[in-house]
């Protein structure tokens, strides 16, 4: 029995080679394109959507200071050595000659030694206190009585520290206690005028200070 195919079993098969002769073509075409023409990769693809535009901000590019290197160390100073050769120096003959004779030297001039002479020491208490010879009447009559004393009316008593050696002579004389006018210097020389039996400690006669009292009165 023989088989016959349909107009439609035919169409259906012419179809399917066309399609695989078709598809044959198209992948040899793209590769022909990909290969010859490879700007074309990609430029097919088209995002759907809404796109971001970005905007790319200018930013200046800052400059960075190069900040000057310190200055160097000064460097220290180093002594050179002395380039300068000492000249040659002459020493003289060092013998010595044993036999010579040397003068000695002068002896050092002799210090003049100032006599120091020592003060005089006055006991102030001693057994025999000196007294004036006739008593201190006797001073009263060599008192002269000052002119200013006198208009003044100037009285009182003048106190005389005498000084009196072994000898029994006023050496020296201060007023202790005076009323001036006058009077002090009056009283001063009557003291000194006035020769006194010195002084004795154990019955030796020593130097001895004494306080005389000499009266102004106006008559």
């Amino acid at each position: 029995m023989a088989i016959v195919k349909s107009k439609k079993a035919d169409l259906m098969a012419k179809y399917k080679k066309v399609f695989e002769i078709s598809l044959i073509v198209a992948l040899a075409l793209l590769i022909v394109a990909f290969k010859f023409f490879p700007d074309l990769k990609g430029s097919g693809i088209v995002t759907e959507g809404p796109q971001e535009l970005f905007q790319v901000e200018q930013i200046d590019q800052t400059k960075q200071e190069n900040r000057p290197p310190p200055p160097p160390k000064p460097p220290i100073p180093i002594e050179a050595p002395s380039s300068d050769v000492l000249e040659d120096i002459e020493i003289g003959d060092t013998e010595i000659d044993i036999n010579e004779q040397i003068d000695a030297p002068p002896p050092p001039p002799k210090e003049d030694k100032k006599v120091v002479e020592e003060e005089p020491v006055y006991f102030v208490a001693v057994e025999e206190m000196p007294e004036p010879i006739g008593g201190i009447g006797e001073i009263q009559k060599k008192i002269v009585y000052p002119e200013i004393a006198k208009r003044a009316g100037v009285e009182g008593k003048v106190y005389v520290l005498a000084f009196v050696d072994e000898s029994g002579n006023v050496t020296d004389a201060k007023i202790i206690k005076g009323i001036g006018a006058g009077c002090d210097e009056a009283a001063l020389n009557a003291v000194k005028k006035t020769k006194f039996k010195p002084g004795k400690q154990r019955g030796k006669a020593v130097k001895v200070q004494v306080s005389i009292p000499v009266v102004f009165k106006l008559q």
